[in-house]
C-alpha cells in the first residue's frame, strides 16, 4: 500500500517543481526578492497586475520607488528596521501603481536567512485599500470635525462620574485651551486642573448643582468663574445627562466663554441700580443691596443703623442759585458721604435731596459717631459758586433695625426722626439714643 502510494505521488508532483517555486509562481499578492540595498531581484508573476507596472520596469530598481514617498517613506523604514533587528517588519504603506493611484498595501518584509552571500529581503504585499479607505474616510472625517469644533467659541466635552463619586472628562475639544489654557489632555488626565482656578464659592456651587443633576437626571446648567493669569473669566456650562453601564453618569454639555455678557449685564445692573448724578445707589439699588446686608446681620444676629438724610433748605438753593448749583451740592454732598463711610456701607439718592444710609454692621454706640462726623463734615464743606461761598447743612434721622426686621418699617422710624430733626431747627441727628 505505501508502496502505491509513493508512486502517486512521484506521478502527480513534478520532481523539478519545488513547492517554494510553485508558491512564488502562483502568489495571490505580489513577492519581491530584495538585496540589502532594497534592489528588487526577481517578483512573482502575479506582482506586474498586482502593482501595475511591468517586471522589466521593477527588476533592478529600488524597492522604497513604490512608496509615496520614496525618500522618508514607511518602506525605506521598514526595510531598515528589518536589516538592523534581525526579524520581520510589517505595516501599512501607500503605495504609487504606475497610472498614478495610490493604495494601501499591508507589507511584510522578511530578512532570508542562509548562506554566506549578502542578505536578502523577501517583501509581500497585499492590496487593502478597500479595507483602509473607508477607515481612512473616517479619519479625515473626524479630523475635519476636530478642526471645525477647535474654530468654535468654546468648547464640548463629556464628563464621567462613577458611582463613588470620581470625576473624569471622557473628552474635551481643542477649543478649551482658548478658554482657559489648558489642554484636553490635561483635562482629561485631570479634571482638578480646570475646577482648581474657580473660586471656593463657585466650587462649592459646581458640586452642588452637579449633584442635583445626577441625582434627578435633570440638565447641568451654571455659570462659573476661572481666575486666569490675564483675569477673571466666566464660563457658561450647559449639558444634558444619562445614566451609563454599571450606574456610570454621563454629561454631555458645552463650554461658552460669557465674560463679555456678564460685564455688560453689571453694567447694565448699574445703571438700573445706579443714580446718575451723584454715582450712589437709587432706591432700587438700596432694597437690592440691603436684603443681602439683613440677610448678613440675621445671621450674626445684629442691629443694623438705618438713617434718612435730607439736605437743609435746598429747595431755597435751587430756586435761588438755580438747579446747575443744586447739582452741584448734591454731587459734593455725595462725595463727602463716601468719604465718611466705609466700602460696603450703603448710601443711596432715593429722589430729590433726600438720601438713606445703612451700615453693614457696628453698634448703636458706633453709629452715633459716624453720623455725627458725616454731619459736621457736611456743615464744613463749603461751596464757590459764581464768585459767592455758599454752605449746606444736613439733617438725619437714624433707626436700628432689629434682626429678621423690615427695611421698609425702618425707613418708616427713620424718616419720622428725620421729620423730627427738621422741626427741632435742622443740621442735627435724631434717634433713639445709644445703648450704653
Amino acid at each position: 500500500m505505501t508502496w502505491i502510494r509513493d508512486r502517486w505521488r512521484r506521478r502527480r508532483v513534478p520532481r523539478d517543481v519545488s513547492l517554494s517555486d510553485a508558491l512564488f509562481e502562483h502568489f495571490p499578492g505580489a513577492a519581491l526578492l530584495a538585496d540589502a540595498d532594497g534592489v528588487v531581484l526577481r517578483l512573482s508573476p502575479g506582482a506586474e497586475a498586482h502593482l501595475g507596472q511591468a517586471a522589466s520596469d521593477l527588476v533592478g530598481t529600488r524597492l522604497s520607488g513604490l512608496d509615496e514617498d520614496p525618500l522618508r517613506g514607511e518602506l525605506a523604514r521598514g526595510m531598515a528596521a528589518c536589516l538592523a533587528q534581525g526579524r520581520p517588519w510589517r505595516g501599512a504603506v501607500r503605495c504609487r501603481r504606475a497610472d498614478g493611484d495610490l493604495r494601501y498595501q499591508d507589507v511584510v518584509i522578511r530578512p532570508l536567512a542562509g548562506g554566506e552571500g549578502p542578505p536578502r529581503l523577501l517583501v509581500v504585499l497585499h492590496d487593502v485599500d478597500d479595507l483602509v479607505a473607508p477607515a481612512r474616510v473616517d479619519r479625515e472625517r473626524l479630523a475635519d470635525l476636530e478642526a471645525g469644533l477647535a474654530r468654535l467659541p468654546g468648547a464640548l466635552f463629556r464628563l464621567r462620574q462613577t458611582p463613588r463619586g470620581e470625576l473624569g472628562f471622557e473628552y474635551v475639544s481643542d477649543g478649551i485651551r482658548e478658554l482657559c489654557g489648558l489642554t484636553p489632555e490635561t483635562l482629561q488626565a485631570s479634571p482638578e486642573a480646570l475646577f482648581a482656578r474657580m473660586p471656593d464659592a463657585d466650587r462649592r456651587a459646581l458640586t452642588t448643582t452637579l449633584a442635583r443633576s445626577a441625582v434627578g437626571l435633570t440638565p447641568w446648567e451654571q455659570d462659573v468663574r476661572l481666575t486666569l493669569p490675564q483675569g477673571e473669566r466666566w464660563l457658561e456650562i450647559r449639558a444634558r445627562v444619562r445614566r451609563g453601564r454599571q450606574g456610570v453618569t454621563l454629561w454631555d454639555g458645552w463650554l461658552q466663554d460669557i465674560t463679555q455678557r456678564k460685564e455688560e449685564e453689571s453694567r447694565t445692573r448699574a445703571l438700573v441700580t445706579t443714580d446718575m448724578l451723584t454715582g450712589l445707589l437709587n432706591r432700587r439699588g438700596f432694597f437690592a443691596n440691603g436684603r443681602a446686608v439683613l440677610a448678613y446681620a440675621a445671621r450674626h444676629h445684629q442691629r443694623v443703623a438705618v438713617a434718612m438724610l435730607d439736605l437743609d433748605h435746598f429747595k431755597a438753593l435751587n430756586d435761588t442759585h438755580g438747579h446747575a448749583a443744586g447739582d452741584i451740592a448734591l454731587q459734593c454732598f455725595a462725595r463727602t458721604c463716601r468719604d465718611c463711610l466705609r466700602p460696603y456701607d450703603l448710601i443711596a439718592r432715593l429722589g430729590g435731596e433726600e438720601f438713606a444710609i445703612m451700615l453693614a454692621d457696628g453698634d448703636p454706640e458706633e453709629a452715633w459717631r459716624v453720623f455725627e462726623r458725616l454731619r459736621r463734615r457736611v456743615a464744613e464743606t463749603e461751596l464757590a459758586l459764581g464768585g459767592e461761598t455758599l454752605h449746606i447743612t444736613v439733617s438725619l434721622g437714624l433707626a436700628f433695625l432689629e434682626p429678621d426686621g423690615d427695611l421698609n418699617e425702618v425707613l418708616g422710624r427713620a424718616d419720622r426722626a428725620l421729620y423730627r430733626a427738621k422741626h427741632e431747627g435742622r443740621n442735627r441727628v435724631v434717634g433713639p439714643s445709644p445703648v450704653v
